[in-house]
C-alpha cells in the first residue's frame, strides 16, 4: 500500500526487454534508499514494482507484459521522469489516501490552465472509470493523491500546488500526455458489495448516489 505522496522524482535508467517483458533500472534521485530490502515494494508512476536489485541511488524491477499493455510503463524509454514511493509502513502519517499501486486505466491529459499560483489540469479517464470519480473524492495520477475539483461525464479536473508540481513529474504534463489513473479503493470496494448484495441488478456508482451516502 501506498499513499500517494511522493517522494522523490525519479527516472528510466535502463530498459532491458526480456522474452515479452521488461526489466527496469530506475535512477532514485533523493529518494532514501538506506532502508530498501530486496522485495521491497517501491511506485514508480503509480505502479506497484518489486525490487530485485538496489543500490544507493537505484533499483532494478520486473516489469509484466500485463503491466506493460495496461498502463504507460510500455511507453518508458530511458530518461522518462517517474514519480517515487516507497510502501507505507504502519507508523507513517497517510498524508494523501490509501493507493494500492494497482493501475485501473490510463487517461489523457486534455487541458492546462493556470488558475492564480496553482495550475488547474482537466484530464480525460476511461469510460468504464467514469462511475468512481466523485467531485472532492480522491484519484491518483501517476502515484500522485488528488483530489477531483469538477467531474463531468468522464473528464474531471484536479488543482496543483506549486509544490506538487515541483516536486513531482506532472510539471512535465502536455496536452495528450498520458497517465496512470487509480481509483478511490473505497469506490471500488462499495461497488463489489452491492453488487454482491444485488446480483441480478447492474450496479451504477454515481457522484450524487457517493454525496447521498456520506461520501463527500
Amino acid at each position: 500500500m501506498f499513499t500517494g505522496i511522493i517522494q522523490a522524482e525519479g527516472k528510466i535508467e535502463k530498459i532491458e526487454p526480456r522474452q515479452g517483458d521488461w526489466r527496469v533500472t530506475i535512477h532514485t534521485g533523493k529518494l532514501d534508499m538506506s532502508d530498501v530490502a530486496l522485495g521491497d515494494s517501491i511506485a514508480a508512476n503509480g505502479i506497484c514494482l518489486t525490487a530485485i536489485e538496489y543500490s544507493e541511488h537505484s533499483y532494478t524491477a520486473d516489469v509484466s507484459a500485463e503491466t506493460l499493455s495496461v498502463t504507460t510503463a510500455g511507453e518508458w524509454k530511458k530518461g522518462t521522469p517517474v514519480n517515487l514511493e516507497k510502501a507505507l509502513r504502519l507508523q507513517d502519517r497517510l498524508g494523501g489516501h490509501l493507493v494500492s499501486g494497482h493501475v485501473d486505466g490510463v487517461g489523457e491529459v486534455k487541458s492546462i490552465q493556470q488558475d492564480a499560483r496553482s495550475w488547474r489540469y482537466q484530464i480525460e479517464a476511461p469510460k468504464a472509470l467514469c462511475k468512481y470519480i466523485a467531485a472532492k473524492g480522491s484519484i491518483c495520477i501517476n502515484g500522485i493523491s488528488l483530489t477531483v475539483n469538477k467531474v463531468e461525464d468522464c473528464t474531471f479536473d484536479v488543482n496543483i500546488v506549486p509544490h506538487t508540481r515541483q516536486e513531482t513529474t506532472i510539471k512535465h504534463f502536455k496536452e495528450g500526455t498520458k497517465v496512470n489513473l487509480e481509483v478511490d479503493l473505497l469506490a471500488r470496494y462499495l461497488e463489489r458489495m452491492l453488487s454482491a448484495s444485488q446480483p441480478e441488478k447492474e450496479t451504477k456508482i454515481t457522484a450524487s448516489f457517493l454525496a447521498e451516502n456520506g461520501f463527500k
